[in-house]
């Protein structure tokens, strides 16, 4: 091959590489154009569906299952005699938890049920005293009036003698009447002299044996004054008396207050409780909320009753949970915490602090999938509602 020949054919070779180059160029091109376009659509649409449907979600992951549940606490003290449930255990309202034993409560009913049967007979006692007081009564009043008739007679006796003395005193002074005979005159105006201070004597006796009689008659009535056998006082107390002792005794039975399960019992057989110890919790497994814990800066459009979507981790995102927000808490978390944070101090640092938002269930999706306390949830508010 000649010189000529093989220079020619690196002239072909030259200008088919710069050929080939010139196409994969412009076809760079195109593809960086083509990228370019799905990145700025991409971004269009992630844009408008943020701003039309996703801005209006707030959501977050520390969200926990929550109820209010019931401790269970006597409210008599006594040794356990029966405990008929464990934890785990499903209950309904008005179920028997735990028996007291109750031979004191017993006692005490019998011994208060004693005391309302004496009170009652106390009280008959006063209701027919009032009669024979009152028959009292009525005979010092009329002895008062016998001893008011005596002694005007003996008033007048004592005027006649009185005359019949002045007289004879002037009788005698003529001779006309013995000295006898005056003698006789002045002993019957002493007689009758001392029969009108007997006669007073007696009518003042009668008057107070008839005050007396009016103050015992009145002294009883005041213990049955405007009242009848039941509603007397002390009979009225006897009764309640009774009825606690009742109580007390019926408060040996320890029943469960709400429909739900037993947990964190901490009560055994032959055990002396005191009124007030907590025994066992019942938690309202029918009555689960979700208090989910928003960042306060999500909070800007959420209010009561925007609906809600919630997920469990124990049943994953397959299950839905709807719900709406029904309360948010009186303070954040560090408000309530056990050694609140120095907001004050020198070395202040903020952080973005967490309100929890109290949401209700739907009872058919709690129903279909149950919860227990302190399960993890996702909860999602949607607050295109925000007014």
């Amino acid at each position: 091959m000649t010189s000529t020949s093989i220079i020619e054919t690196e002239s072909v070779a030259a200008v088919a590489l710069t050929a080939e180059a010139a196409n994969n160029s412009s076809r760079r091109k195109r593809l960086f154009t083509l990228l370019g376009s799905v990145v700025a659509l991409a971004a269009i649409g992630y844009g408008s569906y943020w701003a039309t449907y996703a801005s209006h979600f707030v959501e977050t992951d520390n969200a926990y299952a929550a109820a209010e549940i019931a401790q269970v606490t006597p409210s008599v003290s006594g040794t356990v005699r029966e405990v008929k449930v464990s934890d785990t255990q499903a209950v309904k309202k008005g179920d028997v938890l735990v028996v007291i034993d109750d031979t004191d409560a017993r006692l005490a009913v019998a011994q208060a049920e004693a005391e309302y049967g004496r009170a009652v007979r106390r009280v008959r006692g006063y209701m027919a005293n009032d009669e024979g007081l009152a028959a009292q009564v009525a005979a010092r009043a009329a002895d008062e009036q016998r001893a008011a008739a005596q002694l005007s007679s003996a008033e007048s006796d004592l005027e006649r003698a009185q005359v019949d003395l002045r007289r004879r005193e002037a009788l005698a002074a003529s001779g006309s009447v013995s000295g006898d005979e005056l003698t006789r005159a002045q002993n019957a105006f002493a007689t009758a002299r001392a029969a009108l201070a007997a006669a007073k004597a007696g009518a003042e006796q009668a008057r107070a044996n008839r005050t007396a009689a009016l103050g015992s008659r009145q002294s009883n009535a005041v213990l049955i004054d405007q009242s009848t056998l039941e509603s007397n006082p002390e009979v009225a107390l006897a009764r309640a008396r009774r009825d606690q002792a009742q109580v007390d005794l019926d408060r040996t039975v320890v029943r469960a207050p709400i429909d739900g399960v037993v947990a964190r019992r901490a009560v055994q057989v032959g055990q002396r409780v005191q009124s007030g110890a907590v025994l066992l919790s019942v938690v309202p497994t029918g009555d689960i909320h979700v208090d989910a814990n928003f960042k306060e800066v999500q909070l800007r459009d959420v209010r009561v009753g925007q609906p809600v979507e919630l997920h469990a981790d124990i049943y994953g995102s397959k299950i839905t949970y709807r719900g709406h927000v029904t309360g948010f808490s009186g303070g954040t978390g560090a408000a309530f915490a056990a050694i609140p944070a120095q907001n004050a101090t020198g070395n202040w640092i903020k952080v973005v602090q967490r309100l929890p938002v109290r949401v209700a269930l739907d009872p058919q999706d709690l129903a279909a999938h149950p919860l227990q306390v302190g399960l993890s949830m996702h909860a999602s508010i949607d607050t295109r509602d925000s007014n």
